[in-house]
């Protein structure tokens, strides 16, 4: 009888795990189909329009020779730095890159499933600024970065470390790169990336995941992303294809993002932005497999507008959030994984804009299939910011979105028909024997929301969310420490030379 108790009660706290935000979870399948918006012949014209673009204005590859020889290995024309494309060129290239992959992270149990119906949430990237409701708005630190690591370990909502969650500006930008992956390996069990910034530094960045799992593992397995942009429009710099052409010769994968503001650097409608955005993606992730067959690579996008009044960038309406919806279904016919949307929003406060903007955001990066999701806490301010209470308030709506993307599960027991029987007509459920089995993880619980009556939220204080987010985040939530180390990386690192590259430094794992 103990022991039927015993594991009756490991069933429900597994259940409860699952259910409770995503813990135990390394990444969501989708249980809800995605949101198709276009017919097939609108998505034709789409593509058509794109293949316009590349065979008659094209794309300039700029301060990269070697991604110009490419090109012209694989047949398309070269004249300086301008390349054309022949309609479906770029499309038969594309074929080599994988549908689905694995970034495995030093923890295998936190290994993450990229493509198909996996979703991972990943926190906001880039920011120069951080914010909270004490301090204000100040530059990053490192402190700051080990601090939004370290969180993003703590919560059951996310499933990815991220990148460069903010600046840390009291580091050299020489060696910053080194400080920000070496942080990611020692604070967090989880997958991360590495820095884009120069086509050495993303080296470096591969490097030390070298070091940490192994040359042959690294050779045969992805262990590290690198977000890569298109300085749109129309224009590929250096520095992105070499970091992008690194990642991809290190059988790494690249995500490959423009940078729409519909109105500067792409037209103001919506289908002309989605046409650019389609074009510029599609050429940078065939370059990933010119450089190497069969790399693996994530079809980016970050649709967004701006202010037709004041010229400043818009973030968290309506237009992308549907474009996002296209580049969903044209991602899908291209058979590549796609990073899409995420939590959005100009507004300077983790206030009640930010969490509209960034819900509308967020909703559409559910709903158009993206599989990796950057962006999905801490946004503020136009992405120059990154918020400590809004890091919080958007792990939350991330654990709501766990349990929204499981869907409905239908069989009998959840069906309920037995406790209409045993309730009757009239009756309540509060102590019905379903309602037992099923209390613990029957719905998704906040920890933020404020659900109690008007007395008793009046006598705590009448807090608002963003007030119970400084709190929570105050109080390290729920336990901002590294996790211990796998055997296969357990021990300690250190650098020497601030200028010296990664592979020349002493970079220490023992264990």
């Amino acid at each position: 009888m103990n022991e039927q108790r015993r594991s009756g009660r490991q069933a429900r706290q597994a259940e409860r795990a699952q259910k409770g935000g995503g813990m135990g979870r390394p990444y969501i399948t989708r249980n809800i189909p995605t949101y198709d918006v276009l017919s097939e012949e609108n998505l034709l014209r789409i593509e058509a329009a794109a293949d316009r673009v590349l065979a008659e204005t094209g794309i300039e590859f700029r301060d990269d020779p070697v991604a110009l020889e490419h090109w012209k290995k694989a047949g398309a024309s070269v004249d300086g730095v301008l390349v054309k494309f022949e309609p479906g060129m770029l499309r038969e290239i594309l074929k080599s890159a994988p549908r689905e992959f694995t970034q495995h992270a030093r923890n295998p149990a936190n290994s993450v499933q990229i493509g198909g119906k996996n979703v991972v949430f990943a926190p906001a990237y880039g920011c120069p600024f951080v914010m909270d409701l004490d301090k204000g708005r100040r530059f990053g630190t490192l402190e700051d970065f080990r601090n939004f690591i370290m969180l993003a370990q703590s919560s059951p909502n996310f499933h990815h470390s991220g990148g460069t969650i903010c600046e840390p500006t009291d580091i050299p930008v020489n060696k910053r790169h080194l400080d920000m992956v070496l942080a990611h390996m020692e604070l967090s069990d989880r997958c991360f990336m590495g820095s884009v910034t120069a086509t050495e530094r993303s080296e470096d960045s591969i490097e030390m995941c070298r070091l940490l799992f192994g040359n042959e593992f690294v050779d045969r397995n992805c262990v590290i992303l690198g977000n890569v942009n298109v300085n749109s429009p129309l224009v590929w710099d250096g520095t992105m294809t070499g970091s992008l052409r690194a990642y991809a010769r290190a059988n790494q994968a690249a995500v490959v993002v423009p940078f729409i503001l519909g109105g500067a650097m792409g037209p103001v409608t919506s289908a002309g932005g989605i046409v650019q955005s389609l074009a510029e993606t599609m050429a940078g992730c065939a370059l990933t497999q010119l450089e190497r067959k069969g790399a693996p690579v994530i079809f980016g996008n970050f649709l967004s507008t701006m202010s037709l009044r004041s010229g400043s960038p818009t973030f968290g309406t309506p237009e992308p959030a549907i474009g996002s919806m296209v580049i969903g279904q044209l991602a899908r016919r291209l058979g590549l994984p796609l990073r899409c949307s995420g939590n959005f929003t100009n507004s300077k406060l983790p206030d009640a804009q930010a969490m509209t903007e960034g819900t509308m955001s967020m909703l559409a990066a559910v709903h158009c299939g993206a599989n990796f999701i950057l962006h999905s806490a801490g946004f503020l301010d136009g992405l120059l910011s990154m918020s400590y209470e809004k890091f919080m308030l958007d792990a939350d709506l991330c654990g709501a979105l766990h349990s929204y993307l499981d869907g409905v599960k239908i069989d009998d027991d959840q069906l309920a028909v037995e406790a209409f029987a045993e309730v009757g007509p009239g009756n309540h459920f509060f102590g019905c024997s379903h309602t037992m089995a099923h209390y613990e993880t029957a719905f998704w619980d906040s920890d933020l929301a404020d659900n109690e009556p008007f007395e008793k939220w009046e006598a705590a204080g009448s807090t608002d969310a963003a007030t119970r987010a400084n709190r929570l985040w105050k109080s390290g939530w729920p336990n901002m420490r590294p996790r211990r180390w796998t055997r296969q990386a357990r021990g300690t690192a250190r650098f020497r030379g601030a200028e010296e590259s990664c592979r020349d430094r002493r970079l220490v794992l023992t264990g």
